[in-house]
């Protein structure tokens, strides 16, 4: 229940404000993290959109809002799943590691952040390599971002699959 508090309040009041201050920071340039995929080329453009102050609160908001914002999201599906999947499935099932996945999601999210931002901070100077890693951190950050909300839709099937059998067993 805290997790799903947590995330909601953060959902409601947080991320809001912040996808309005990082609107006004980047404009029409858009940003790698909203991305499903882009090139280096694509980055180094951002980079040079946004501006030297720009890029101090992308950098910026990588080190606050976003170590936050992965905790959140991965608390509440590390939690939401375990409980799911605890009564949709017998406890010896291999189904009970599901709840790994968010944490796939978060380091990935993380790499992504740390790519991103170490080009933000080098540029104009070139990093080919974290530039070239950045963007599959991010696609693979939203394959298992996609597949941990698969999960946890599983899971309402399973554990609802199972109350109805419960039920039944009792009549």
């Amino acid at each position: 229940m805290l997790a799903l508090v947590i995330f909601g309040l953060f959902t409601a009041l947080v991320l809001p404000a912040q996808a309005s201050k990082a609107a006004g920071q980047t404009g029409e340039a858009g940003s790698p993290d909203l991305s499903l995929w882009y090139r280096p080329s694509d980055l180094y453009r951002m980079a040079e959109a946004y501006g030297e102050a720009g890029r101090k609160e992308y950098v910026r908001s990588h080190f606050t809002f976003d170590l936050a914002w992965p905790l959140v999201y991965t608390f509440f599906l590390v939690t939401a799943i375990s409980w799911l999947f605890g009564r949709g499935f017998p406890l010896s099932s291999p189904w009970q590691r599901a709840n790994l996945a968010p944490l796939a999601a978060m380091l990935l999210d993380f790499l992504e952040n740390i790519s991103t931002s170490l080009v933000m901070l080098a540029y104009p100077q070139p990093l080919p390599l974290i530039a070239w890693l950045a963007p599959f951190f991010t696609l693979l950050k939203w394959i298992t971002v996609g597949l941990s909300i698969l999960l946890l839709l599983i899971g309402v099937g399973a554990a609802t699959l199972a109350g109805l059998r419960k039920r039944r067993t009792k009549h």
